[in-house]
């Protein structure tokens, strides 16, 4: 699994980097996406930390968190349109910044679905 994990996040990598190192787009503003890749956890990992029960269904922590990482993921897709959309990039990069955008954040949810059990071998004795 850590494996598949780290191929597919090589992948959206790719993408990002394509969009905006090849020749015919040649501008790096879509690496300004990288913030959004950090800060998608970390409601996450502040809910986890701050929730004493979990083993509730559900908890007013836990769907804040939720709702932060929504609109950071939202804000990571619409900011490559907006670029777009102002032409400081072409539409070409936004579709690989897009494109590198759903791999990256299907890894991070693959990530905190096979880490994120709180077995032996998880995310949480790091």
């Amino acid at each position: 699994a850590l494996v598949a994990l780290s191929f597919s996040g090589a992948i959206g990598l790719t993408f990002l980097m394509l969009g905006c190192a090849l020749e015919y787009y040649g501008v790096y503003w879509p690496l300004f996406v990288l913030i959004f890749y950090f800060l998608c956890p970390i409601p996450h990992f502040i809910a986890k930390r701050v929730s004493e029960d979990t083993d509730a269904a559900s908890s007013a922590c836990r769907e804040l968190a939720y709702f932060f990482t929504t609109g950071i993921v939202v804000s990571a897709f619409g900011f490559p349109i907006i670029l777009a959309r102002v032409q400081a990039i072409k539409w070409g990069a936004c579709g690989l910044v897009l494109a590198g955008n759903a791999v990256i954040f299907l890894t991070i949810l693959g990530f905190f679905l096979v880490f994120g059990r709180g077995d032996d071998f998880s995310w949480e004795q790091w």
